[in-house]
């Protein structure tokens, strides 16, 4: 996320959270109180964040000083202190939630991301992520997944093509799909990457007869399929499995010899990890 689109998310966010004013540090907290907190990591795994927590307490109140402790991507355990701000009351509160709030998610995901990455570190295989992502904060967290270790798919509907069952039954079929996607490429002169996904062994080589594709999806495939999608492919295009993967069953996938494995639930299905903010 560019600084003036990091800086209209925080204020939005603040405009979002604070409405007429934070009215519980307002009627207990002196104006001119001073004082200082810290950031308490209180689960283990990779912190992610920390850049935004900062931004986040330079747009609450300029005056604070903030000192981050921990570097995005760093291991942390229970105990840890991510960062300490100290100055005005009435403003560190009023970013603690937003602070937290971005911290956690983006944590969890950068932690789920190095759980999928390190099953499959010795493949070929890389863990990338979805579009399945919480509207208006899709960039930070396929930073998380950076973070994490992975690799990001596409950012949006801007920067790729991809062909999915929906846009080619719409279509009639994959090669008027692609033969389209083709033509329209020419006629914007766009330079556009082409993924067309394939629900099965026969679509996979209607895909390859058809050429033009820069990546297969592989969606929902078993394993004994995706073997024989990927040396039926046999390095034509890159290839991509999707659908139904998780940490029990990633490594398997890898070891087929797919050279990206999409995962949704990555930014969609996952869990926070536990810090809080603490007066000291």
């Amino acid at each position: 996320m560019s600084d003036p689109d990091l800086r209209s998310f925080i204020v939005n966010a603040f405009a979002e959270d604070t409405g007429g004013g934070d009215h519980s540090s307002l009627a207990s907290i002196p104006a001119d109180a001073a004082g200082r907190a810290r950031l308490l990591v209180k689960e283990n795994g990779i912190i992610s964040g920390l850049r935004v927590a900062y931004e986040v307490f330079s747009i609450a109140d300029p005056t604070l000083k903030t000192e981050v402790l921990l570097h995005d991507g760093d291991r942390v355990k229970y105990g840890d202190i991510a960062l300490t701000v100290a100055g005005r009351v009435q403003p560190i509160l009023r970013a603690e939630r937003i602070v937290l709030n971005i911290m956690q998610r983006m944590s969890g995901i950068a932690t789920a991301t190095a759980q999928y990455t390190e099953l499959v570190s010795d493949t070929r295989a890389r863990i990338t992520d979805t579009r399945k992502t919480t509207p208006g904060m899709r960039a930070l967290e396929k930073e998380a997944v950076r973070t994490g270790g992975g690799v990001n798919h596409r950012m949006g509907l801007y920067d790729m093509i991809m062909l999915k069952d929906n846009h080619i039954d719409y279509a009639g079929g994959i090669a008027a799909a692609i033969q389209r996607t083709k033509d329209y490429l020419r006629r914007h002169c766009l330079n556009l990457k082409i993924e067309v996904e394939a629900r099965n062994l026969k679509e996979v080589q209607e895909i390859l007869d058809a050429g033009g594709a820069d990546r297969i999806m592989l969606d929902n495939f078993n394993i004994a399929d995706t073997k024989e999608a990927v040396a039926l492919i046999a390095g034509r295009t890159e290839t991509e499995s999707s659908g139904g993967i998780t940490l029990a069953n990633v490594r398997d996938y890898a070891l087929c010899g797919v050279d990206y494995i999409s995962i949704g639930a990555l930014t969609h299905h996952i869990k926070s990890l536990d810090m809080s903010l603490k007066a000291y």
